[in-house]
């Protein structure tokens, strides 16, 4: 069982404390350098170098050394070893977003035009001083990330989402859509996957809710989390989905693949988009209804948006109890409208009491978390499903965030429970999994 600790500090490495703003100076001797060495590589033409990108860092850095030679230029060791970092970043990586990219303490990043850059730290949206030279700049750096996994950005196609090698999220939209030029954004994820830990030191959740949840995983609980955007959720479902034993065989379908399973037996799935003719799609929906002929123990599937519901009940109903998802929604009364609404998206002529009846068999609990208005990210409400009344579902609250206030910017509160146990208690039992019954008192 888990204990409460304190909360660990993360120190920044030195490396990605780099300078993000380069003065009016440094800015135009790096244009001119950059554009020189540009020029010595193109000249050049070392096809060889290209392909690879640590020899194209070489010889981007023998080019900036030349370059600096030619010129007469001449910096302090700590100068120009950042303009070197700069000009290699513009040429072989990302430009000048390069350094938030690295920096573990942000988690988003919103290029709203060539000229403006936001970027979420610590749950917070913040601005920065750093800008693109141009749109055409921008819409190098875009191209960059998009054509290495056979996708394109045009006005014909001014959409796309994308996957950096190291698994960042990225979304760009480019006029006619955005009619403030090229917008990019950057969602990235912890490079040391979340514990329990973590998320009761960041008081996220309480000792007494992350035991209940662990005998909930291990008793083959279905479980749904809802939230808004940037709320955690998928973060939790990787901390719910470290609690499967690692004798199951565990199959995950992702849009993007962004969980990060600990267990030996996984099987990892992620949807296809079409290719540049409209070709090729392969939807969550059918990786849904693939991974049932695979002998999946549990199938998690990281964020059901439409069609795919309606199979993932099916999954739940037909013997392959434990499994989880993830919704969008603002409660978790509200996560089951939302389901019942992607069900009817799957096209399937069904009543929706039928519908209803297919939720509350298959669903046993939801787990909803929400971003608080000091940017931390909380569970605030844990709730049942019971079964059906009539036509209509029936919930219960076991657990709920009370918020007493606001202190120095932080929120004050603390997740109790209700006071009332959950009906599938003789699952545990089954199970042989010991609940104490301190958990659930007021």
């Amino acid at each position: 069982m888990f204990t409460n600790r304190p909360a660990m500090k993360r120190e920044p490495s030195p490396q990605v404390r780099q300078t993000q703003v380069r003065n009016a100076e440094l800015e135009k001797d790096f244009y001119k350098i950059r554009d020189a060495v540009q020029r010595k590589l193109l000249k050049n033409g070392n096809n060889d170098a290209a392909k690879n990108g640590d020899g194209l860092r070489s010889k981007v850095e023998e080019s900036f050394n030349q370059v600096l030679e030619e010129e007469n230029i001449l910096y302090n060791h700590s100068v120009r070893t950042q303009m070197l970092e700069w000009v290699a970043a513009d040429i072989t990586g990302y430009g000048p977003i390069e350094p938030l990219l690295v920096d573990p303490d942000i988690t988003e990043i919103m290029v709203n035009g060539h000229d403006q850059v936001y970027i979420e730290r610590f749950g917070m949206i913040e601005p920065t001083t750093v800008k693109f030279e141009d749109e055409a700049h921008l819409m190098r750096v875009i191209d960059r990330i998009v054509s290495p996994i056979g996708r394109r950005i045009d006005e014909s196609s001014p959409m796309v989402d994308a996957r950096l090698p190291n698994g960042y999220r990225v979304n760009a939209t480019i006029p006619p859509l955005s009619l403030s030029g090229p917008i990019l954004t950057i969602r990235k994820f912890a490079t040391r996957p979340f514990t329990v830990q973590d998320l009761i030191a960041n008081a996220t959740m309480s000792v007494a809710l992350a035991n209940f949840l662990k005998s909930c995983v291990e008793a083959r609980i279905n479980i749904v989390n809802s939230g808004g955007t940037g709320t955690g959720k998928t973060t939790f479902l990787n901390v719910l989905s470290s609690f499967i034993p690692e004798d199951e065989r565990v199959i995950t379908i992702e849009d993007t693949a962004e969980l990060q399973m600990r267990q030996p037996h996984v099987v990892r799935l992620e949807k296809r988009p079409p290719n540049i003719e409209g070709k090729g799609e392969i939807t969550i929906r059918q990786l849904v209804v693939n991974a049932l002929r695979m002998r999946p123990d549990r199938i998690i599937v990281g964020e059901c948006r439409s069609g795919e519901a309606l199979d993932m009940l099916q999954a739940m109903n037909t013997g392959h109890d434990g499994s989880m998802t993830t919704v969008h929604s603002n409660g978790p009364r509200d996560a089951l409208r939302r389901i019942e609404t992607m069900v009817l998206m799957a096209g399937m002529e069904l009543p929706l009491k039928a519908i209803r009846e297919q939720v509350s068999s298959a669903i046993e609990l939801v787990v909803h978390l929400e971003r608080m208005k000091d940017g931390s990210r909380k569970i605030v409400q844990v709730s049942e499903v019971q079964g059906m009344e009539s036509d209509t579902i029936v919930m219960q609250d076991l657990f709920v965030f009370h918020q007493t206030g606001i202190r120095n910017g932080i929120v004050q509160g603390s997740l109790k429970p209700t006071g009332l146990r959950p009906r599938f208690m003789d699952k545990f039992v089954a199970n042989g999994i010991e609940v104490p019954d301190s958990i659930f008192e007021k």
